[in-house]
């Protein structure tokens, strides 16, 4: 029963497929597709700094990228992208500003959406922005229960060591 429940949840925030979040109607679709960058990367490059205005959205086409990110006066790294993610659909959809640092961990090639073409497609056909954003919630959920597994669970330790019953 808890497997079932489990696989429920974990199918539930299953990344859906680009073609199916990007599938509008023709119109749309030609202005995203004229204003499409291919942008290549060598091992070690940074395509984006955290604090940086977005210049659209991204689409790993090839290698690998490293997402890092300070909070707190710490450096986290956040994971690694690989061909068919969409990589920073926050700063897109929300704000317009990075919320992590993405660079190169191998060469690879990225696929942008300039943001300026991807607001007008949104105007033309409000359907995509909302897929993509039910998107970043599954991105969310996803990132939600890999933390909850990895996270030691926290055990009360009892029987006198934490000290207040030693001889």
């Amino acid at each position: 029963m808890q497997a079932e429940a489990r696989s429920e949840r974990l199918d539930a925030v299953a990344a859906h497929p680009l073609s199916e979040l990007l599938d509008c109607p023709p119109a749309a679709g030609h202005l995203l597709q004229g204003a499409a960058q291919t942008i290549d990367m060598n091992s070690g490059e940074f395509v984006f700094y955290q604090g940086e205005a977005c210049q659209g959205l991204y689409v790993v086409i090839s290698g690998q990228f490293v997402r890092r990110a300070e909070r707190f006066n710490s450096r986290l790294v956040l994971g690694q992208t690989r061909a068919g993610d969409l990589v920073e659909l926050a700063a897109a959809l929300g704000d317009g500003v990075h919320t992590y640092t993405l660079s190169a961990q191998t060469p690879g090639t990225l696929l942008m959406l300039p943001i300026e073409e991807l607001r007008r497609a949104f105007q033309n056909y409000p359907p995509m922005r909302m897929k993509l954003l039910e998107e970043l919630a599954r991105e969310v959920s996803r990132a939600y229960l890999v933390c909850s597994k990895s996270s030691p669970s926290r055990r009360r330790v009892s029987g006198g060591r934490d000290g207040a019953n030693e001889n």
